[in-house]
Order: C-alpha cells, then sequence, then structure tokens
C-alpha cells in the first residue's frame, strides 16, 4: 500500500521525502498534500476560459475511466488547475469512497521512483502506482529531460489505461510543447480529452472577488470589486491575494471597505506606468491607430468603423487605468456602464481567442505606455 506519513511539511518536503499522506477522512486516498477544503467544485467559478475544463472534470468525477482518459489540464499557474484536481478527487471520494486514489505531484512520482530504484524496491513502487483506481498527477512537465523516469511512467500509464483506470495530469504547458518528453508518451497523453486553463475575462475575474471576498466574511462594495477585477488579471491567486491586502488594511486600520481603502492597499503593487496612463492617451493612440477622430467616438455613431475603436478604447481603459466602468462610460458620450462591460468583454474575448487581435492590443499597450 502506499508509503503514510504526517501532514507537516507540506507538498514540497513530502515531494522531497517521497511521502504520500493518508487523509482520516477517505481511508483509501493517498497524497503528498491534504485536500483543501475550498477546492469544490461549488467553489470554482466558471467562465468562458475554464469552462470546458471544469465541464471535463466534473464528467470525470461522475463517470471515471468512462468519460475522459486521461484528462490533461494545461495552463498557467494560479488559473485553478490545482483547484480542479482537488474537486475532482474530493467528489470522486464522496460518491465512491471504496476508490483507491493516488494525487501527488510530479516531482514525488520521480522522487518515490529514485529511491525504489536506489533500494531495489520496484516491485513495491510499481504495486502502489498501478494497482490504484485513479492517478492524479499535478505538473506532469516535471517529466521533462528525466528519460528512466519517463520510461516508467510510460509503463505505469499503459498499465492503468488498459485496466481502464482513470489518469488526470495537469501541466503548465500543451504536451507537445514539454521540451524533451518521449514522443510516446505525448501521444499518450493526447488519447483522452487535452484542455487549456486560461486567464479569466474580466466579468470572471468579477465573479471571482465577490466570491472571494463573501468566503472571507467581508461583503466588498460593488466599485471595489471592479477596481480588483480590473487590477488583477494575470491570475486567481493574485485576486486572492489583493483581496487579503485590502481585508487586512481594513482590519488594522479600522476603516470600513471602500474604493479609497483597496487603492491605498495596493498602491506599491503595480507599476507607475499604469497609474500614469489616462483615458486621454488611450483615446489619442487607439484612435490614429484605427483613422477615426477623438469626437466620434464620444458621438451617437454606432458604425463598425467608429464602435469597435470605442469599444477597443473602453478595453483598455479598463485595463490601463484605475477608472470605475461609470467613469469610463461618461468619456465616451455618456454611455452607462451596461455598454462599457459589453465592451470590455467582447474585446477580452476576442483576444483570448485570436491571436492577431491579442498582438493588436498588446502592441497598443505598449505605445499607450510609452507615450
Amino acid at each position: 500500500p502506499p508509503a503514510a506519513g504526517g501532514r507537516e511539511g507540506g507538498a514540497r518536503e513530502a515531494a522531497r521525502s517521497g511521502t504520500l499522506i493518508p487523509d482520516a477522512r477517505y481511508p483509501n486516498f493517498f497524497s503528498d498534500v491534504p485536500l483543501t477544503d475550498d477546492y469544490t467544485f461549488d467553489r470554482f467559478i466558471v467562465g468562458p476560459t475554464n469552462g470546458l475544463a471544469h465541464a471535463a472534470a466534473l464528467a470525470v468525477s461522475e463517470k471515471p475511466a468512462l468519460s475522459y482518459n486521461p484528462l490533461f489540464l494545461h495552463g498557467s499557474v494560479g488559473l485553478g488547475k490545482t483547484h480542479l484536481l482537488q474537486a475532482t478527487c474530493r467528489s470522486l471520494l464522496d460518491r465512491r469512497p471504496d476508490l483507491r486514489i493516488l494525487y501527488l505531484s510530479c516531482e514525488t512520482f520521480a522522487n518515490q521512483f529514485i529511491q525504489a530504484v536506489q533500494s531495489g524496491d520496484l516491485k513495491n513502487f510499481r504495486y502502489r502506482y498501478r494497482e490504484v483506481d485513479v492517478l492524479v498527477i499535478d505538473d506532469i512537465h516535471f517529466l521533462a529531460n528525466k528519460e528512466r523516469t519517463q520510461e516508467e511512467f510510460f509503463h505505469t500509464f499503459n498499465q492503468l489505461y488498459h485496466s481502464r483506470r482513470q489518469i488526470i495530469l495537469s501541466s503548465d504547458s500543451h504536451p507537445r510543447d514539454i521540451p524533451s518528453m518521449e514522443e510516446r508518451l505525448v501521444s499518450r497523453f493526447k488519447w483522452g480529452l487535452v484542455t487549456e486553463i486560461e486567464p479569466p475575462g474580466f466579468e470572471t475575474r468579477l465573479q471571482i472577488v465577490r466570491a472571494k471576498s463573501e468566503q472571507r466574511g467581508d461583503r466588498f462594495p460593488e466599485d471595489v470589486c471592479e477596481f480588483l477585477a480590473n487590477q488583477i488579471t494575470s491570475n486567481i491567486r493574485e485576486v486572492e491575494g489583493a483581496i487579503y491586502k485590502v481585508a487586512s488594511l481594513s482590519e488594522l486600520m479600522h476603516r470600513p471597505i471602500d474604493l479609497a481603502l483597496a487603492r491605498e492597499a495596493l498602491r506599491d503593487s503595480f507599476s507607475s506606468s499604469r497609474r500614469q496612463v489616462t483615458i486621454e492617451a488611450i483615446v489619442r493612440i487607439v484612435t490614429a491607430h484605427y483613422g477615426v477622430k477623438g469626437v466620434d467616438l464620444q458621438s451617437k455613431k454606432r458604425s463598425r468603423s467608429v464602435a469597435y475603436p470605442r469599444q477597443v478604447c473602453m478595453f483598455l481603459a479598463r485595463r490601463l487605468t484605475d477608472h470605475s466602468l461609470v467613469e469610463i462610460g461618461g468619456h465616451f458620450g455618456g454611455r452607462d456602464h451596461t455598454t462599457v462591460l459589453y465592451a470590455v468583454e467582447k474585446i477580452d474575448r476576442e483576444v483570448h481567442v485570436d491571436a492577431a487581435v491579442k498582438e493588436r492590443m498588446d502592441s497598443l499597450v505598449r505605445e499607450i505606455r510609452a507615450s
């Protein structure tokens, strides 16, 4: 059976030592880090950039080895891969407590393999990994450049797959982009479903801020939620960190949570170039790029040649300034916040699905910040 160990030290120490931690609630579940109570399907905020990954993980939790096998999730740090892995494990265990599940980092797998080779205990190592019902491995890209470990995982994968056992993997890259990964492994990783989790759009980030602040016992005012969702664009962990900063400053200073407090709490978190950007500068650069006049963007004209640059300005204003939706709308003919939100979400979706649009927006951002 999997080796048991204490809960102290966390995943990093467990990975170094090769220790797998038993969970008192689930006798057949072993991991190198305890399940986090917040990492459930109910607490996962679903949006356009993570919807497929969420749906696939949910399907696997309902029908392991029948829906998607293997399930391969990839994306940058802090976007929810670990949340979905743990939510899937918890849901499986709640439905089927008899399932034998291993959930661990690829580093732990590699270290346990090395220890087994050195101690001559490969038989027990292989029993541990090849006789489970579900194998969940985080950061499978750690296999890169490890030929012997890749060889071992190849045979582990084959036995589990052909025995109709569920395999779930996560990585920061698509299988084809993991350096020095054997082609036969890359091919097997793509046998099931490979799906990417991308950075959340503004509306999803806004939902995350609302949910995370409420989970802390605070209900942030809407303008504060919008401010945080606008400021943090990279990943969910940074959103959580920003919420913590705002709530902590409120508690320490005995001040209510408002927009002024939020700006104060995060004033050192962003570059001065971001704070100095004005809507006027954005309009000047965007109108020059699209060949329209600034007064047209403030008019009621709705032709695409005018409406699209206006939407781009609104998107960039949300991305590069601290202005609220209402304030941005005021700069463009007094349009209401729902119009601005629609524009922000529209361009945000295009950025995530069209590389040319992303490059164009990035180029505009660089030009605006340099102006």
